[in-house]
């Protein structure tokens, strides 16, 4: 058992590198759901599933059952998923062993389940102090597949993968605001230069039209940008 702790810390510490080096948020959810079904004991498939507004999220799917599942109980309005993503109950893990047996919590969901040949489900929430993701979910077509011990490995999964995804947002956040920040200058450069204005004033120019068209200022930028004949 130490032996298997150990390579799994290993692979844990593999994975972390490879989530952080992902180029974008939705790399690192595709990502995080391939890595629980190459890494966690029994995992036929995983998916990440968010809660937003009431409605039902597939954020990332690896493997079948996962896009299906969701469906369910965004349709249903039901299901160990769906709970964890909202953090019903405060609860932030869920592990059902069988499948096969009725679920009070979840009747519709759970019939469904079976039909669609899921015997155990596990799920993990995302999160940090800061945010919710949403919640890891990993299937496997064999009821009892998940015992306590798959909890832990769950959990550093999840919390590796919550980092990650913190990360990978507040750079691709970055990213966007570089972006933003160069049309908008490009833009204003145009500006002074085809109507002889001062930076303060190019940029007035900006804020107004964003203001009075009801705009976003990266978008008049982006426009003014297009309409520069040095562009056609």
């Amino acid at each position: 058992m130490a032996v298997e702790w150990q390579r799994y810390a290993e692979q844990m510490a593999r994975l972390a590198r490879d989530l952080v080096a992902q180029d974008s948020v939705q790399a690192t959810l595709d990502a995080v759901s391939a890595a629980a079904v190459e890494l966690v004991e029994g995992c036929d498939a995983a998916g990440i599933l968010t809660v937003s507004k009431g409605r039902a999220v597939t954020l990332a799917v690896c493997g079948d059952m996962v896009a299906e599942s969701d469906r369910l109980q965004g349709e249903l309005g039901e299901g160990p998923c769906f709970d964890a993503a909202r953090r019903v109950d405060g609860e932030r893990l869920f592990r059902i062993a069988d499948m096969t047996r009725p679920q009070p919590s979840w009747p519709r969901y759970s019939r469904a389940a079976r039909d669609l040949g899921i015997g155990s489900m596990t799920g993990v929430l995302l999160y940090t102090d800061e945010e919710d993701f949403g919640a890891l979910n990993l299937y496997s077509r064999r009821p009892g597949a998940f015992g306590e011990d798959i909890e832990t490995a769950g959990w550093l999964l999840a919390s590796h993968a919550a980092v990650a995804l913190a990360t990978a947002r507040t750079v691709d956040q970055l990213e966007h605001a570089l972006e933003t920040r160069h049309a908008i200058g490009e833009a204003m450069g145009i500006l002074m230069e085809r109507h002889r204005l001062s930076e303060d004033e190019a940029f007035g120019v900006l804020r107004r039209i964003s203001q009075n068209h009801n705009l976003k200022l990266r978008d008049v930028a982006r426009r003014v940008r297009a309409d520069s004949p040095e562009r056609g």
